[in-house]
């Protein structure tokens, strides 16, 4: 069961996307997630690069982030977001795309997010390619983010990236969380 674990909308049900095309977060790496975060997600403005369900960002808007958009390429994960993002009541604070993750990491946004969140398909260096676009397109992170990427331990590799710098490393399992901050300079 996916559910939104903290904040304003703590218990609800989030719908999983069907099939297995998706990896939803569990309950233990996102709440250790916003454990880290703490108190920088208030206020905060969120994108979650390869959404599936959107339970990050809705998690994000129920600890009381500002904004976040949702994107994702296929139609059943839109659609889940969609579900979710109207059953939790929160359409105002989020934006949904449907669009490639990798032609959106090359476009100018309006803003600049507090948070990227890069959770790509599995074992495919799909983390890697959209880590180094973000590295070409800095001005879509601000300078006091964090970009973090969800991938399976054994995918993890240290990227040489001219704009981010890697900050921290936390593995839940078959989980790791890495965190990049933009280098300053």
């Amino acid at each position: 069961m996916l559910r939104v674990i903290a904040g304003s909308l703590k218990g609800r049900r989030l719908k999983t996307v069907p099939g297995d095309t998706t990896r939803p977060i569990t309950d233990r790496v996102k709440e250790s997630l916003f454990d880290i975060l703490g108190s920088d997600v208030a206020d905060s403005t969120w994108w979650d690069v390869f959404s599936g369900t959107g339970a990050i960002g809705i998690e994000a808007i129920s600890r009381g982030a500002r904004f976040a958009t949702l994107s994702d390429l296929n139609r059943l994960p839109i659609e889940t977001i969609q579900t979710n993002v109207e059953t939790c009541g929160i359409t105002s604070k989020v934006q949904i795309i449907k669009a490639d993750a990798f032609q959106l990491l090359t476009r100018a946004h309006s803003k600049a997010y507090d948070f990227i969140y890069i959770a790509p398909p599995q074992y495919l260096n799909m983390w890697e390619k959209a880590m180094q676009l973000l590295d070409l397109h800095p001005e879509l992170l601000r300078l006091s983010g964090d970009a973090i990427v969800q991938i399976h331990p054994v995918e993890y590799k240290e990227l040489q990236l001219q704009n981010f710098e890697e900050y921290d490393q936390r593995k839940y399992g078959s989980t790791l969380l890495i965190f990049y901050k933009p280098k300053e300079g």
